[in-house]
């Protein structure tokens, strides 16, 4: 079974023809467990999300802030394994039929080995991986497997990167590219600001993958301050709060519908 890349980029492109931003929605798989990570999944694109990351919980994720390092130390200490990963992204995608991607860190990659992490992602239904700390100069034996089995391989680019090195970045990924808003950790922020406009032009002069915007984005407004410059709206922290913030499991579950409800209405609205 091939990975899916061309639902990946049909997803984007469809969104780009309604003349809309596409909402990318972030969720640890095994929070608050392997089951309810799964349903939470289900709920946000219930709720209008057109894509979502699965998270591979990491003790050391040096990308996330507090509100996700929280909901990785609970999936991590309810057991959670590469295995419930891929479990949660073949149930979400076969749910739903819409594109469903992991975000790692490598060294849980490196430990599992490349081809079978390929080969299982895409045997999964995966649509491919976000690579927030793989170095492209070090990046061909995963993307020689990743292209093989129909993955997309999605790097992460920040508004320090020199017009060059963005370059360099670009022509070694696919499906999209994730460009940072901001220096920094993953979590909600009052404002987006014109860094990742700039962004998202300089990574635009240098590729036609479609450019998605994550961390800060947190509601309606910023969302579609964002999805006025870019392809993707990512929202990752948000989503993981209302979970963290629910009463119980199924407090979580609406709470999360709703919030992707009102961030599709945000990436939607024509300004």
């Amino acid at each position: 079974m091939s990975g899916n890349i061309n639902l990946l980029s049909d997803t984007l492109a469809q969104a780009k023809a309604e003349n809309r931003a596409a909402l990318i929605a972030y969720l640890p798989a095994g929070f608050p467990t392997v089951d309810g990570g799964i349903e939470a999944i289900k709920a946000v694109f219930d709720g209008g999300a057109d894509i979502v990351e699965v998270g591979l919980p990491h003790s050391d994720p040096v990308l996330d802030g507090p509100v996700i390092q929280t909901a990785d130390d609970i999936a991590l200490r309810g057991g959670v394994r590469i295995a419930d990963v891929m479990r949660t992204v073949r149930e979400a995608h076969a749910a739903t039929g819409k594109p469903v991607l992991v975000m790692t860190y490598w060294n849980p990659i490196d430990r599992y080995g490349i081809e079978r992490f390929t080969e299982e992602l895409a045997a999964a239904g995966g649509a491919g991986c976000i690579l927030p700390d793989l170095p492209v100069q070090e990046s061909a034996t995963w993307r020689e497997h990743a292209d093989k089995q129909g993955l997309a391989t999605v790097f992460v680019v920040a508004p320090s990167s020199r017009d060059e090195r963005l370059a360099t970045i670009t022509a070694a990924g696919s499906g999209f590219v994730y460009a940072a808003s901001l220096m920094g950790v993953t979590g909600t922020r009052e404002s987006v600001g014109e860094q990742a406009a700039d962004l998202v032009r300089r990574t635009r002069a240098t590729s036609d993958l479609p450019v998605c915007v994550g961390l800060g984005v947190s509601n309606a407004e910023q969302a579609k301050e964002v999805a006025s410059f870019a392809d993707g709206v990512i929202v990752g922290s948000a989503f993981v709060k209302r979970m963290l913030d629910a009463r119980d499991e199924a407090a979580g579950l609406a709470a999360v519908r709703e919030l992707a409800g009102e961030l599709a209405e945000g990436v939607r609205r024509v300004s």
